[in-house]
């Protein structure tokens, strides 16, 4: 192959006439027609002086031409740099400047804020708006609708997804073509995908739930995706019954649970629901599996890795973890200081292994040195364990460890008791400063709808399971915990809302 990423993904569908995206006013787009305009795209980018290597930065809306620009991308040798809509025009400089990307695209209305910025860093801005039109679209209009592939290799650079930096810089992650395709093919046959599936997808694709995994498995497997630009709950439930499989994040779930018309018949020829990119709760198991009949599954990847993990398919789907490393994952929980390797059942650090892992931090060999060791593990800053089964479960984030009167305690394990509470719908755990003990128990909830919560009661209950130091020294209700775009509880703002409640 001359292009790995490209042929396998892209190629195999030259002039191929079935379906691609089914869209939201009822038009399709076959494969033939996408990849024809993914040709356009590349031409107009190589045009404009862009070589193999280059960074591509996209700040679009979700539509049929931003993923066009990743074939683009691929098809062309660049290295596609997808951002997240809400970054503001400041945060969206350092990403154009610490990736040196020759060109920025945009929606018209960010133009003025970003052209500057843009000119600042030597690169050029085009538009492209989420209903195709903008001065990138129209400039590729003219040009032909072949474009020869970019010789490239599996080695080389693919992607750069920036990290969401809650400890500091953003990181760009370095993405090869192996990387990416090493994990949808690795994906297609654990979860079964082939050309008969039709992927409900409403996840944004700036992040790699939504791009590398569930647009890169339905391109391996020839398959359909019915592209809604987000959720929406009336899209969701029209949808479905054209849907084989659908990927989503917890709250995705939660929302369609709330709804009267989610039920088991419009569900029943459905094959596959797919949870990640935060953890979904037990009880959201429970109520899928009454409502449904369906098994919600389960996996466990990040920015740098795309999935490392999945619950099986065939096989017990277990509430509560992420199931068993993917095949040509290698998974094992480390002591932080040393790196040791601790015993079955031990709480630690994970660190993972395989081809799927990233090539490191753009411009950053010290960071990568320090979580991306010699012999290929990868330090993912999570804490986990692996049961007697050999199913994975995620305890929390490194950073988020408490610990309080030189004790180590594991967010998870309260969050479990509280969630369990009469009236809590949720709840997240931070250590804040305390002047005695270093930091102290802080639990933060969110109550179901239309209940008040007696926090003396809970306080009391959880009393009677956990060792004094784990037990919250305050409660505090909140109507919604704090989430990035991808649904994950930002338990930093929660800290440093809470800092100063023990001064």
């Amino acid at each position: 192959m001359t292009n790995p990423l490209y042929d396998t993904l892209f190629g195999q569908h030259d002039q191929r006439s079935a379906i691609f995206l089914q869209l939201p006013d009822g038009t399709t787009l076959t494969y033939a027609k996408f990849l024809e305009m993914a040709a356009q795209y590349a031409g107009y980018l190589t045009e404009v002086g862009l070589n193999a290597g280059d960074r591509v930065a996209v700040q679009i809306e979700k539509s049929p031409q931003a993923l066009a620009v990743y074939a683009a991308c691929a098809q062309a040798g660049l290295v596609f740099l997808p951002l997240n809509t809400a970054y503001t025009a400041d945060e969206t400089a350092y990403f154009v400047e610490n990736s040196g990307s020759g060109i920025v695209l945009c929606d018209d209305f960010k133009r003025s804020d970003l052209a500057p910025i843009v000119k600042r860093f030597d690169a050029q801005l085009e538009t492209l708006n989420a209903d195709g039109s903008g001065s990138f679209a129209q400039h590729a209009a003219s040009l032909p609708t072949a474009f020869e592939t970019v010789t490239r290799s599996e080695a080389d650079l693919a992607a750069f997804l920036y990290t969401s930096g809650t400890t500091g810089r953003s990181k760009g992650a370095m993405l090869s073509q192996a990387n990416l395709l090493s994990n949808a093919q690795a994906l297609r046959e654990e979860w079964r995908f082939t050309s008969d599936d039709v992927l409900l997808h409403a996840l944004p694709i700036f992040h790699t739930h939504g791009l590398f995994v569930a647009s890169n498995i339905t391109l391996l497997a020839g398959a359909q995706m019915i592209f809604l630009p987000k959720f929406d709950l009336d899209q969701m439930i029209a949808g479905m019954p054209r849907a084989t499989t659908m990927m989503g994040v917890p709250t995705f779930y939660t929302r369609l649970l709330g709804d009267e018309r989610f039920t088991q018949d419009l569900t029943n020829h459905m094959r596959l629901f797919i949870s990640g990119s935060a953890p979904l709760l037990p009880e959201t198991h429970a109520q899928f599996k009454d409502r449904t009949g369906h098994r919600i599954l389960e996996r466990y990847g990040m920015t740098e890795t795309n999935m490392n993990t999945s619950n099986p398919y065939d096989g017990e789907r277990r509430a509560g973890t992420v199931g068993f490393p993917l095949p040509g994952v290698e998974l094992k929980i480390t002591e932080s200081q040393t790196g040791a390797t601790l015993p079955q059942g031990e709480i630690g650090e994970i660190e993972v292994r395989g081809p799927n892992v990233f090539q490191g931090y753009w411009q950053m060999p010290e960071k990568t040195a320090e979580e991306l060791r010699s012999d290929g593990f990868f330090i993912t800053g999570d804490l986990g364990q692996i049961d007697a089964d050999g199913y994975v479960s995620i305890v929390g984030r490194n950073k988020d460890l408490i610990i309080s009167g030189g004790y180590n305690i594991y967010p998870k394990e309260i969050e479990l008791l509280l969630d369990d509470q009469e009236g809590v719908l949720e709840s997240a755990v931070i250590g804040v400063p305390h002047a005695d003990f270093g930091e102290s128990v802080v639990g933060v909830l969110v109550a179901m709808p239309g209940t008040t919560l007696d926090l003396e009661a809970i306080l009391s209950n959880i009393g009677k399971s956990l060792a004094r130091f784990k037990q919250p020294q305050k409660l505090f209700v909140l109507s919604e915990l704090p989430r990035n775009s991808m649904g994950k509880v930002q338990k930093k703002a929660l800290r440093e809302q809470y800092s100063t409640i023990f001064q």
